[in-house]
């Protein structure tokens, strides 16, 4: 999934003509704290509701205070998983696209981000999941996904997890099938430890809400 399919179109553009009271509103409409500024589709940086209120005059056009503008920004051919880094270190709630030119193209909000990152870990999709736990050294995609195609399923996601406490990782595993009893047993047979599975809905939106939690986290909102 790519930069330009995330755009938000109702993101607006800030003009250094609007003044500190009119972006305060957008963003508090949007509930965002940053807007991206743009002069002839030139983006020239994103403003947070901290720089306004830094300015003390939020009557006054924006263009009248020095600022000290961050210009992060993807551009529209990279991937969602570019952009959740970007998120991650920066802090920020809109990330503005470029195309190839530096022409604005619009903005992706962490709200639209967040609904496809669900959507690309497929978590609509029924099916039950198993969390492997092993040491870096034992994992190995291909080994896992033989096992599970060897069983007439197949791996619809996986992502790879790791503690700072811990010199193990999980693999969580979303499989296309309900019934994950002789996959269990095939883990168990090659040594694998199988950490936790889940199958009941109650239990699945349990753990998806943990893990939409943790990805929330990951952002740093």
């Amino acid at each position: 999934m790519l930069a330009r399919d995330l755009i938000a179109h109702s993101i607006p553009v800030v003009k250094t003509s609007d003044t500190g009271n009119d972006v305060l509103n957008w963003m508090d409409n949007l509930r965002v704290s940053h807007l991206p500024i743009v002069n002839n589709e030139e983006f020239l940086g994103l403003i947070s509701d901290t720089d306004i209120f830094d300015n003390n005059n939020p009557d006054e056009p924006i263009g009248n205070h020095r600022l000290s503008l961050v210009r992060p920004f993807v551009y529209e051919k990279q991937h969602i998983l570019e952009i959740i880094e970007l998120v991650s270190k920066l802090n920020i709630s809109v990330v503005p696209v470029l195309d190839i030119n530096n022409k604005y193209l619009g903005a992706i909000t962490l709200q639209k981000l967040v609904t496809e990152f669900s959507k690309l870990i497929s978590i609509e999709k029924a099916g039950a999941i198993i969390i492997l736990e092993m040491t870096i050294h034992d994992y190995s995609l291909s080994e896992i996904s033989q096992i599970i195609e060897s069983n007439n399923a197949k791996v619809m996601c996986l992502f790879v997890s790791s503690s700072d406490q811990s010199t193990k990782i999980n693999v969580t595993i979303k499989l296309d099938v309900t019934d994950m009893t002789s996959i269990l047993k095939t883990f168990e047979r090659y040594d694998y430890t199988v950490k936790a599975s889940f199958l009941s809905e109650d239990i699945l939106k349990v753990f998806y809400q943990d893990r939409y939690d943790s990805f929330i986290n990951f952002l740093n909102i």
